[in-house]
């Protein structure tokens, strides 16, 4: 048996932290202003999307819980939710494994973690929120600034670029932000090698 694997166990239970906010929201509904911009891997196994956003976003897809969405489910290792898409409803499978990052501008709270596959890879790479697909007209408050519970990133990374000058602003007021403040990284507890 090697060394405990803390950095994994934190994960777990942060990604917990995820199930269970969206446990309360399938539940009750968003309280408050509470909204949630959610950033993951689209070709983690387990991830169901529409072919035409797989194509759209073949590695990261960031989505917006806020005004528009049903049929939120909570299940232990993945939740499923209705979006919105150029009007048309869809239905999104999400694997706790591959989400990237998880935040909630209302309370300036952000968690970040590595997917499923960077984990096996040791591949370290922050996620940024790529341009909200789901909720077009929402934008974080200006004075969201994300927590930090471990440590701090050195740098915020740059925005997905976008041909959607709406969605180039509201990646850009996300990512401003971010650079106010700190985000939660893991990496303080993972071994360098």
């Amino acid at each position: 048996m090697g060394p405990l694997r803390y950095d994994r166990m934190v994960e777990a239970a942060l990604r917990g932290v995820v199930r269970d906010a969206l446990g309360v929201v399938a539940s009750v509904g968003l309280p408050g202003n509470h909204h949630f911009y959610i950033a993951f891997r689209t070709d983690l196994p387990g991830v169901e999307i529409p072919d035409y956003l797989r194509q759209r976003f073949p590695r990261d897809m960031t989505i917006v819980l806020q005004n528009r969405f049903s049929g939120l489910d909570v299940q232990e290792d993945r939740f499923a939710v209705t979006l919105y898409f150029n009007r048309m409803p869809e239905r999104l499978v999400v694997p706790f494994a591959a989400v990237t990052s998880f935040t909630d501008p209302s309370v300036s709270f952000v968690l970040q973690f590595r997917a499923e596959d960077q984990q096996a890879a040791g591949e370290i790479r922050p996620t940024a929120p790529a341009e909200p697909q789901a909720q077009a007209e929402t934008k974080p408050p200006a004075e969201a600034r994300p927590v930090s519970l471990l440590r701090p990133t050195e740098a915020a990374p740059a925005p997905a670029s976008s041909p959607d000058p709406a969605a180039e602003g509201e990646a850009a007021s996300a990512q401003a932000a971010a650079a106010r403040g700190q985000v939660i990284s893991l990496d303080s507890f993972r071994k360098k090698q």
